[in-house]
């Protein structure tokens, strides 16, 4: 069996990002080199304009998926995956994503409300996940984001994160 079919067959079934580690792992008889040349020739492959499906690298591993030019026909079959935030939970969402590691009082602070019940729902949703404690007297609960926040929002990493100079550039 081809190495490259294998990983695409992999890929194809799974729900979640799988990494070049994680391969390696499991098909032990191939070399990691090998399985990093595989990722890469599948992933060519897959950027043609013709194909209708892409191989995105999400979250530290890959993923396949539909390109965004066909989402609006695949929504007529599939339902998206919903996370259902509300605004709290958004704004918390955010503020986490921008600041982290962030204690809850210093999201208090920004938001001007109590935000325990927004980040309740946000370790729930495995969104945000407690990173350890500060140094400051106290020693408070700080949290970051997830792998899992990268996977549903579609990001390599936080740096792909747009800055507040790109936000600001939308109001126009």
């Amino acid at each position: 069996m081809e190495l490259k079919n294998i990983i695409e067959a992999v890929l194809f079934s799974s729900s979640r990002p799988v990494t070049v580690k994680q391969v390696a792992r499991r098909l032990e008889e191939f070399p990691v080199q090998e399985i990093e040349e595989a990722f890469r020739a599948l992933i060519g492959e897959f950027a043609d304009p013709g194909r209708s499906v892409e191989i995105a690298e999400v979250a530290g591993g890959f993923q396949m998926r539909t390109k965004v030019v066909y989402r609006d026909y695949v929504k007529r079959f599939v339902r998206e995956k919903d996370v259902g935030l509300s605004r709290p939970m958004l704004e918390t969402l955010s503020i986490i994503a921008y600041k982290q590691p962030v204690t809850k009082k210093e999201i208090d602070v920004v938001r001007g409300v109590d935000s325990a019940r927004a980040l309740r729902h946000l370790l729930e949703r495995k969104l945000v996940e407690m990173a350890g404690r500060n140094g400051d007297a106290g020693k408070r609960i700080v949290f970051r984001t997830t792998p899992r926040f990268l996977e549903v929002y579609g990001l390599k990493s936080l740096e792909d994160l747009p800055t507040y100079k790109e936000i600001e550039s939308l109001e126009g």
